[in-house]
């Protein structure tokens, strides 16, 4: 029913300041979460979600993001000489095809909803997904990836599609939230959305995590958008808008959603996945064990 997904939009302008000092040199995308970059996560799950096409909306210091996607020449060389053919396997996903990718500046700090407007002449007349490069995904066993889910919906319902998780709803007003409707597997219908709702109003506690499809029209509208919260152009003022003439479906993920934005968040993502990893993990498990009781001897608890 719902056209193919073949581009994505990654806004990666931000200054990173909750992680500063860590990001006032390096690009807040470029910070190893244990032994990758944080974007190198994101752009994974829209390459295993058949994304054809990535759209990096950059802003100024982010050309290593550029380069990262690029063939390292010399790099490749070194390791090839030497023999080091695991390295070089190490480096494959961290190529993008040549046309594969494309990079547009975002002049100024407008916001999510300024970022998107920004790739309007690359994404065209099409549907399209958008993800927050903060946000890394990590699906439960035999769960399928965010992105991959959200376009499974939107193949079979169209309209656009918001990714959502739970959270506890004593949280719920630190959140973007989604008023849910009728049930229709895959998802259900999003009737309402609300940004940070005030301590007990929240109309659900399903919480907009960062993955999203979107129709085209979402275009036409952020032209025109006014400046909202934060005095930015906020991408839920346009949705919101886009709701009142197409349908939006939600798709709850099954997994654990980590903001590599925020301080806590990016410890919890370089422990989780440094956990998980097949080659590490259990020697991340046994470090990890001992920082904790050092830790616990030092404070004397």
């Amino acid at each position: 029913m719902g056209a193919k997904i073949r581009k994505a939009i990654l806004p990666v302008a931000g200054f990173g300041t909750r992680v500063l000092p860590a990001t006032k040199a390096v690009p807040k995308e470029m910070l190893a979460v244990f032994d990758r970059p944080a974007i190198q996560y994101v752009v994974d799950e829209a390459r295993a979600a058949g994304i054809e096409h990535i759209v990096f909306v950059t802003g100024r210091n982010k050309g290593a993001i550029e380069d990262y996607f690029d063939v390292a020449f010399e790099l490749e060389e070194s390791l090839r000489l030497k023999n080091k053919t695991a390295q070089l396997e190490d480096l494959k996903p961290t190529r993008l095809d040549a046309g594969a990718a494309s990079f547009v500046r975002q002049q100024a700090p407008k916001g999510l909803g300024h970022a998107v407007w920004c790739a309007r002449d690359i994404i065209g007349d099409e549907p399209f997904a958008l993800l927050l490069p903060d946000m890394i995904m990590v699906p439960d066993a035999g769960a399928t990836g965010c992105l991959q889910a959200m376009i499974h919906a939107h193949g079979a319902h169209g309209g656009n599609v918001i990714g959502v998780s739970a959270v506890a709803p004593e949280f719920a007003h630190q959140y973007g939230i989604v008023a849910v409707g009728v049930e229709k597997t895959p998802g259900f219908e999003i009737v309402g959305m609300v940004e940070k709702p005030p301590a007990g109003s929240a109309p659900s506690n399903l919480y907009i995590n960062g993955r999203y499809i979107l129709q085209p029209a979402i275009f036409d509208i952020l032209a025109t958008q006014e400046r909202g919260a934060g005095g930015e152009i906020q991408l839920t003022d346009g949705m919101q808008k886009l709701m009142k003439s197409q349908r939006f479906h939600g798709v709850e993920f099954q997994g654990r959603v980590y903001d590599c934005g925020d301080k806590i968040g990016y410890l919890r993502a370089s422990a989780a996945l440094a956990l998980a990893n097949g080659a590490f993990g259990a020697e991340a498990r046994a470090a990890l064990a001992e920082e904790l009781d050092i830790a616990a001897a030092r404070s004397g608890t």
